[in-house]
């Protein structure tokens, strides 16, 4: 992500067009290297089911990147306060070698991202926009829960993929701790807690995005 503090808001909005192109293209590069349990274990012996349904349960979570990553973009665009942005920035670092894992993955494992991936990443930032608009604390409690509900849901991944396979289950391993710290982050940088019917609403909104993105 290209550093917003000293930026003007047309450079901004320009810079996150570039991001928007980037991940929607598959064009993001990781700064971390694949994990080590992933990079270090030869190929599993998958049945094409269970390739299928492993290669499914990717492309859910590199959907889930795709809309992290127009979240984090939106959100440091509407950020008020310096030290928010640059926390928003450097999560959204982090993101981005979980969205170019996933993506290799997927290619490791035969497979394609969704068709739908401008669609996520436009209705993600717009979310996100809503969201930095209430304010600094608003935004951060958004990031809380989202990470919140995302580290369960890759927990649930976790116990679905085939036992064999060690790369996938090391990819999203790792992603479950990075999520876990990017929320505890948004936290200490004093995200409210929000209310249930927003709680609801995101984990309705996330079951839609996951039953699709599964198939599509």
């Amino acid at each position: 992500m290209t550093h917003f503090l000293n930026l003007s808001t047309l450079d901004r909005v320009l810079a996150a067009a570039q991001r928007a192109l980037q991940t929607v293209g598959g064009h993001s590069t990781a700064s971390r290297p694949y994990p080590p349990q992933a990079a270090d274990t030869a190929p599993a012996l998958l049945s094409d089911a269970e390739r299928r349904h492993a290669a499914a349960l990717i492309r859910v979570d590199h959907v889930g990147e795709v809309c992290a990553q127009a979240l984090y973009e939106a959100q440091a665009l509407g950020a008020r306060e310096p030290h928010v942005r640059a926390a928003l920035e450097r999560a959204s670092r982090e993101e981005i070698d979980h969205l170019a894992w996933t993506r290799q993955r997927l290619e490791d494992l035969d497979d394609r991202t969704s068709l739908l991936n401008p669609l996520w990443y436009a209705g993600a930032f717009t979310i996100g926009l809503l969201a930095s608009r209430l304010g600094d604390r608003v935004s951060l409690g958004f990031v809380v829960e989202t990470e919140r509900q995302v580290e369960q849901h890759l927990l649930g991944h976790l116990e679905r993929l085939p036992a064999q396979d060690h790369a996938s289950r090391a990819i999203v391993a790792q992603m479950r701790e990075d999520e876990r710290a990017h929320g505890l982050a948004a936290a200490d940088l004093g995200g409210m807690e929000l209310p249930g019917p927003a709680r609801l609403a995101m984990r309705m909104a996330a079951r839609v995005m996951t039953a699709t993105a599964y198939y599509v």
